[in-house]
This record gives structure tokens, sequence and C-alpha cells, in this order.
């Protein structure tokens, strides 16, 4: 199997929040959007993969199909976490012996972490 391109749906009751904070906060940039009836999505660049996000009706639906962290690995994890805090995020910055990570969520509750670059894999 040879794999082009890998990414992440999120299906959630929050998708302009969702949409407003990937795009602002996080500052991924939009690949592409569509609103057109019966069809509503928007997709951003996850760093080689991407991160599709759509709207979910309902709550218990898309809880049940999210158990997961989103994770993005970062050169600095402090001055990152920093500038989440500027943009509203409240985070939380926790290290660890294999390196720092900072624990945030998105608005539809999402866990979402930053995570040093250096150690990784090692």
């Amino acid at each position: 199997m040879k794999i082009t391109t890998a990414g992440l749906i999120l299906f959630t009751t929050q998708y302009q929040a969702c949409v407003t904070f990937y795009r602002d906060c996080l500052r991924l940039r939009l690949l592409h959007s569509i609103n057109r009836p019966g069809e509503t999505l928007s997709t951003f660049d996850l760093g080689g993969a991407y991160l599709m996000i759509e709207p979910e009706d309902d709550p218990a639906a898309a809880l049940a199909r999210l158990p997961l962290k989103l994770r993005f690995n970062v050169p600095d994890v402090q001055a990152s976490s920093e500038k989440l805090r500027q943009r509203g995020v409240e985070v939380r910055l926790l290290h660890h012996s294999w390196g720092s990570t900072a624990e945030f969520s998105d608005p539809a509750g999402t866990r979402c972490a930053l995570r040093s670059d250096e150690g990784f894999g090692v």
C-alpha cells in the first residue's frame, strides 16, 4: 500500500469554534473549505498530514468517535505555550523525563498537546 497523504477527521458539535481555533490559535494553514447544502467541512495542513473538521449534530456521537489526543511537536514548548496563552488558550505545561508537553483543549473538548521535538523517538 502506498499512502500519499494521511489525515484525521474531527467530527464536532462546535464546528465554527473549532475552525476558528485551529486557524487563529494554532495558526494551521487552511487548505480548503466546503460550505454547501449537506456538505460542510474545513481542511487544515497538519505538518504534511491534514486535519479535516466536519460538523456533527449529535454530541454523544461526536464524543464517541473521539478517544484521541492531537499532539503537535514543536521546537520550543514553552514559547509555543506562551503564544497560545496570548491567544486566549488555557495551557498546562508539564515536564517529563523524556521532554516537555503543554496540554490544552479545543472548543469542542478535544484533547490537544504540544510536545518538544528534542528527544522524540529516542
